[in-house]
């Protein structure tokens, strides 16, 4: 099975991002061959808006079945969903940890999309008032 994981580096031992669409890597894992199958640079990182939905095409590209995220936004949501890719709620830790909690059924696969606002939102543009 072929697992996406946001990440901080390239690495197993790196830790699991905790912003799916604005994370600074994703790594790849072949959970059949128990290696990485490639990791990269987010190019949706700095986008200035639909970074969600960039980082889920981007996984879909990279033919991912599973992705494992902190959560994840009715957007990205859908992208994914709409590609048949089963979302899981990841830990705190290591992208080893995760994928090891993902591999024990230690995980939980997300019902719905997070709709807490938790991204950048506005980016700071607003005044703070109601």
């Amino acid at each position: 099975m072929i697992i996406g994981i946001p990440s901080t580096g390239k690495a197993l031992s790196s830790s699991f991002a905790q912003n799916f669409g604005r994370c600074p890597f994703f790594i790849i894992y072949d959970t059949d061959t128990q290696e990485i199958k490639m990791s990269y640079a987010n190019d949706a990182q700095s986008a200035a808006g639909g970074a969600g939905i960039q980082a889920s095409q981007s996984l879909i590209n990279n033919k991912v079945e599973v992705v494992i995220v902190p959560q994840v936004g009715p957007n990205a949501w859908n992208v994914l969903k709409g590609a048949n890719v089963r979302i899981f709620s990841g830990i705190r830790g290591s992208v080893q940890d995760n994928i090891i909690a993902f591999e024990t059924g230690e995980l939980t696969e997300t019902s719905h999309a997070d709709s807490s606002g938790r991204g950048r939102g506005g980016r700071g543009q607003g005044r703070g008032r109601f």
